[in-house]
């Protein structure tokens, strides 16, 4: 009978096994723990003090030979002891040949003697010692690279120069493709991309005048001059920044540059050198030829993919060559969603195809039935493994230098010398002495995310995946099916506690992704590669075969936009070192647990069924499951971060909404938790970033007819954003106007602001309103983007909501002037996120019962301000703020309204008075009443929130809710019998009595309901 085989050969498909056929038996680990230690070694020096590194690499090394000593004495006695049992084993020889006598002589003696003594074993053999030794020289030289690499940080006058932030010349020796940063969004502003390259600084002229030579780690910012591209105009400011984008590694330049330190003292780089430029760069020497001809290959192929479509132009040369300036925001957000970023990050998958191409089956490298083209061209293992290596050198310089690019080098370096020398080839060992070159030849790599992931999911794929594969075989899934599987689980496993340090999340569609995607990845790679070498000497061949590749590549975005578009995709997680090992912990004790299911086929159906659940996320189920959103919603206030996103209920999956906040994402979730798949008009109130930059997602896989936006086109840029986004998705764009009139479903609103600009100048126009002395009213109260706010009267299941925008002080004034009917509403969505700019008269006009405040949580402006707050509440509203609320929906009628929030952020307390609500008729009050609209008791409700110190104000929040567990809290209000006014009469409110919780006039109160 045969013996069983090992299980890295038993879950491969091929006859032959995984790998070579005379690696059998465990696993060799004998040099993980060296490498691991160098890793270690390298960490904590990167950022210790070099005195401290000095004595411990000493110590280090001394235990290291006290090690080597204890272990050539230990070998010594253990030869001894053999030769000793050798003779003894002669001698024994020799009495057994003198006859019976002598035996039984012996066999007396024996019985007397009693049994032999065991030789006790000893615990440290001399291999512990030097494995011991192994593993101190290990962390001793990580060390002393690291503490090298840091001292490069901090020599020379850089770092100094940065500390007062100098202006200063320096001529650099680029050392990475420039690249642009995503545009972020700053309070109401897009903030524009710079870009962004990593350089060498080898000569710094200070502001005093003095020279250095010097070889100091530099970070690179550049800004074009805003004055300057516009006078040059747009063709002038394109070529310019293709002059700083095309800047190939080790290019020398020279740059005037304002310098400023590091996030970071524990960075890579020693300063952060600020340009401004308004010229192209001054070159100094020219790149290499090798980079030379590296750039122009990368530069062949992205002309050879010009003509496919968007996501295959973009996504083509990422993976081919790992260049990724072409991906869209939205492509980038949707392969990180469903954990696809290591095909944009060129990896081991590459060079192994490249390889493959030459070596053929890696199982037959070494054997005389080898395939691939080096048999064919009569190469011997010695040339193949030596043209192997100088094609992993040529892919590196190609794709980078990037941490995963150098480990799968690394590895394919030492796989390719095996089979130079005829060695047995033994992966994991190459996997821990590429990681352990890597550290020594460049430390920061063990402070690098994307080296850890690499070599994390590299190492699951030797230890994990042929055994899960085992498994899943017999359970009678097919070979290649269960390799598959079990490749892509082992790596999401060990790579999703990185991931969730890093971003705070777990996805639920990473492993069906990959395996989605993993069909179209090996013919995308290998057709890129071909147009890659074809596209210098003929780039109609080129063309065509990046047509074939756009294919492929296609289906890799199709399967990344797909996946990140369900609602379930990811979830939230606790982020940093702690969440990511409890979530390393929980993966541990769900192995034995799947283990388990996939003996039961009735536990492993339910379990997908649920984990389909979580994924799709169905409104009804999720209702039920969590609460939210709540049966009979008329409004949400999303929670959409520092900006403003509102969500009108019109219908089933029908909704009229009202901006869409600064970042995609959080408004399509909100939309997606809603059920909203029809948006018959979406208005844009102006166009902040904080308003109008969610777009995008709110367009998302939905049906929109109409985009209604105001009529001040300020800032310009983002208003060519939105028609640029809107014309991308086929939806037109309209302005709202001033009394306009509309109604969808249970929705009617009317347009009161802004005021039509008049045609021609001075005449006063269609819709612009005219006030009691027959002037037009407003047309000077718009100054700037947030007065031109559209702001919207709305009624719904008998509420009035008022919408105000961000409209400022002086509009507020003037639509008031303007609309002088305009009496007292049930909801006011506060004006420009709670802050301190309000119109007293105004709010007192209003007299809101439910005041909404859309701000973001931390931000910077102290929004919203307390005495807006407080201004609010005295006229007797209930606030609530998607800060600390999360977000908010309207429900109920004017007879018996509320407001309830989707309870995952901190509760705040709301006034714990009820009161009435006072309006005014025909835009006065009526009597006397107290002043400010306070309470008839003189005293003002505590106002619990600070906007100044939100911090604390959270803090002191969770600690009063923590006891009520999973609560969702209510605020309702009721008017009476059903009205949604009262009058003041003789400076009191009706109904003043607190006892008993009744009032006649409309009240508040705080409902707790269980989750």
């Amino acid at each position: 009978m045969t013996a069983a085989r090992a299980t890295v050969h038993a879950a491969a498909e091929s006859p032959h096994g995984a790998s070579d056929p005379h690696q059998e038996g465990p696993a060799d680990l004998r040099l993980v723990a060296p490498a691991l230690a160098a890793w270690a070694g390298a960490v904590i020096s990167l950022g210790a003090p070099g005195g401290g590194v000095a004595v411990a690499c000493c110590a280090s090394v001394g235990l290291a030979v006290i090690a080597l000593r204890v272990a050539v004495l230990r070998r010594r006695a253990e030869r001894a002891t053999e030769e000793a049992e050798a003779r003894a084993g002669e001698e024994g020889e020799a009495e057994r040949a003198e006859g019976a006598i002598a035996g039984s002589r012996a066999d007396i003696v024996r019985r007397r003697a009693g049994p032999a003594r065991p030789r006790s074993p000893r615990r440290w053999s001399a291999g512990a010692f030097v494995a011991l030794a192994a593993v101190l020289l290990c962390a001793a030289a990580g060390a002393a690279s690291a503490a090298l690499h840091a001292s490069d940080v901090r020599r020379g006058p850089l770092p100094a120069l940065a500390e007062r932030y100098a202006g200063v010349t320096a001529e650099l020796e680029v050392t990475g493709d420039p690249h642009l940063t995503r545009p972020k969004v700053r309070g109401s502003q897009r903030t524009p991309p710079v870009l962004v390259f990593t350089a060498e600084a080898v000569r710094v002229t200070a502001p005093d005048g003095a020279v250095t030579a010097v070889r100091t780690p530099t970070l690179v910012v550049v800004r074009h001059r805003g004055g300057g591209g516009e006078e040059r105009g747009p063709e002038a400011r394109g070529s310019l920044a293709s002059a700083w984008r095309g800047l190939l590694p080790s290019t020398r330049i020279r740059v005037v540059a304002r310098a400023a330190p590091p996030l970071s003292p524990a960075d890579e780089v020693a300063a952060v050198l600020r340009v401004t430029a308004d010229a192209p760069p001054v070159k100094v020497a020219a790149p290499s030829p090798l980079q030379r001809l590296a750039g122009h290959l990368r530069a062949g192929l992205r002309e050879a993919t010009d003509g496919l479509r968007p996501d295959a132009r973009a996504l083509l040369p990422g993976l081919v060559v790992g260049d990724t300036s072409r991906v869209p925001p939205d492509l980038d957000d949707a392969f990180r969603a469903t954990d696809l970023t290591h095909l944009l990050a060129v990896s081991g998958s590459n060079l192994t195809i490249v390889l493959a191409l030459l070596i053929g089956p890696p199982h037959l490298a070494t054997r005389a039935e080898r395939r691939g083209l080096a048999p064919r061209l009569g190469l011997s293992l010695r040339g193949t493994a030596v043209i192997g290596g100088a094609l992993a050198l040529a892919f590196v310089v190609v794709c980078r230098p990037d941490p995963s690019v150098l480990r799968a080098a690394a590895c394919g370096l030492i796989t390719l010398l095996a089979i130079g020398t005829g060695r047995r080839r033994s992966l994991l060992p190459a996997l821990a002495a590429a990681v352990l070159l890597l550290v020594l030849y460049d430390p920061w790599l063990a402070r690098s995310y994307g080296f850890l992931l690499s070599v994390l999911a590299t190492g699951a794929l030797l230890l994990l995946a042929p055994r899960w594969s085992a498994a899943l075989q017999r359970r009678r899934v097919p070979p290649r099916i269960a390799e598959v599987i079990a490749a892509a689980a082992a790596a999401q496993a060990v790579c999703a506690p990185v991931i969730a340090v890093l971003a705070a999340r777990v996805g639920l569609v990473a492993v069906p992704c990959n395996l989605l995607a993993e069909l179209a990845v090996a013919p995308a790679t290998v057709l890129g590669f071909a147009a890659l070498a074809t596209a210098p000497v003929a780039l109609p061949v080129a063309r065509v075969l990046t047509w074939c590749a756009g294919w492929p590549a296609e289906w890799i975005a199709g399967v990344a936009r797909t996946g990140a578009a369900l609602p379930g995709a990811e979830f939230e997680w606790p982020g940093g070192w702690t969440g990511g090992l409890v979530l390393a912990a929980a993966t541990v004790a769900l192995v034995p647990v799947a283990r388990r299911v996939l003996r039961r086929p009735w536990l492993c159906v339910l379990c997908a069924l649920a984990l389909i659940l979580a994924v799709c996320r169905p409104a009804p189920i999720t209702r039920v499951l969590t609460g939210w959103p709540p049966p009979g919603w008329r409004a949400v206030v999303c929670d959409v971060g520092q900006g403003d996103g509102l969500v009108l209920a019109a219908g089933d999956g029908t909704a009229l909404v009202v901006d869409t906040g600064p970042e995609p994402h959080a408004i399509d979730r909100c939309l997606n938790d809603l059920g909203i798949r029809r948006i018959p008009l979406l208005v844009l109130t102006h166009f902040h970033a904080d308003h109008v930059d969610g777009l995008p997602g709110a367009l998302r896989g939905r049906s929109v007819g109409a985009i209604e936006t105001t009529t001040l086109e300020d800032p310009p840029g983002q208003a060519q954003f939105v028609r640029t986004t809107a014309a991308a998705a086929r939806v037109p764009v309209i302005r709202a106007e001033p009394g306009e009139r509309r109604q969808l479903g249970p929705l009617t609103w009317e347009v009161l602001w802004p005021p039509a600009p008049p045609t021609p100048p001075d005449i006063p126009g269609p819709g612009i309103p005219i006030g009691p002395d027959g002037q037009p009213v407003g047309l000077d109260a718009v100054d700037g983007p947030n007065d031109a706010s559209v702001t919207l009267l709305v009624r719904t299941g008998g509420l009035t909501l008022l919408l105000l925008g961000d409209l400022e002080p002086p509009a507020q004034r003037a639509l008031l002037a303007a609309h002088p009917e305009l009496g007292g509403v049930d909801v006011l969505k506060v004006a420009h996120h709670g802050s301190a700019n309000q119109d007293p008269p105004l709010l007192h006009r209003l007299a809101p019962r439910l005041a909404l405040i859309s701000c973001g949580a931390d931000n910077p402006y102290g929004h919203p301000a307390p005495r807006t707050i407080a201004a609010l509440r005295a006229q007797g509203a209930r606030v609530l703020r998607t800060d600390t609320d999360g977000a908010i929906a309207i429900l109920g009628t004017t007879a018996r309204l509320s407001a309830t929030v989707s309870g995952h952020r901190t509760k705040v307390r709301l006034a714990g008075e009820r009161r009435t609500r006072t309006r005014p008729v025909g835009g006065r009050r009526a009597g006397g009443g107290t002043s400010g609209g306070g309470r008839a008791d003189g005293r003002r409700p505590q106002a619990r929130t600070a906007g100044s110190r939100r911090s604390r104000a959270r803090a002191r929040a969770r600690a009063k809710g923590s006891s009520a567990g999973g609560r969702r809290r209510a605020a309702r209000c009721r008017g009476p019998d059903g009205s949604s006014r009262q009058r003041r009469k003789g400076g009191s409110r009706k109904g003043g009595s607190r006892e008993g919780g009744s009032r006649k006039g409309g009240s508040c109160e705080v409902l707790n309901q269980d989750l």
